[in-house]
């Protein structure tokens, strides 16, 4: 596993990823119209040009299979994580999330996660974050209501 700048190729593979709709649903994270290219290039593009956001591929193999970002709300980061289905359960997410953790040492560290996101939450928890709250949002990928958990690496924390 490798965690790298994103390279103008990834985007095409982690537009596939989009596409998954199990995996969107876990997820629970899909825009209005996962189909739509203009707009997912749009979001990219935005995301990489932002000063204060940290966006890396989780490289497997020479082949992109996921994206760690984190961005910045309020001046505490936000981080967020996916892999594709294909290897989930292989400890590439797990490797990803401490790869970039050593990296991005300011805390604390927060990332929001569906409460019956299993794998995420278990990732996270492994790492010291902890849950600090929940939120209701809508989920565009569920089409309702979820709770997600707010989880946070507490400043101190490694």
């Amino acid at each position: 596993m490798l965690l790298r700048d994103v390279r103008p190729e990834d985007l095409d593979e982690f537009f596939l990823h989009q596409q998954d709709e199990q995996a969107s649903l876990m997820s629970a994270f899909a825009p209005r119209n996962p189909r739509d290219r203009g707009v997912f290039d749009y979001h990219w593009s935005s995301l990489l040009a932002a000063e204060t956001a940290v966006v890396r591929t989780i490289e497997h193999e020479g082949r992109a299979v996921g994206a760690i970002v984190c961005t910045e709300h309020d001046g505490v980061g936000e981080l967020s994580f996916w892999t594709a289905q294909d290897y989930w359960g292989l400890g590439l997410t797990t490797a990803a999330v401490d790869a970039f953790l050593r990296e991005h040492t300011r805390r604390p560290l927060r990332a929001h996660v569906p409460e019956d996101n299993a794998g995420s939450v278990k990732v996270l928890s492994r790492r010291g974050f902890e849950t600090v709250g929940q939120e209701r949002v809508f989920s565009n990928a569920r089409a309702e209501v979820i709770t997600e958990l707010v989880m946070e690496l507490p400043a101190g924390a490694e």
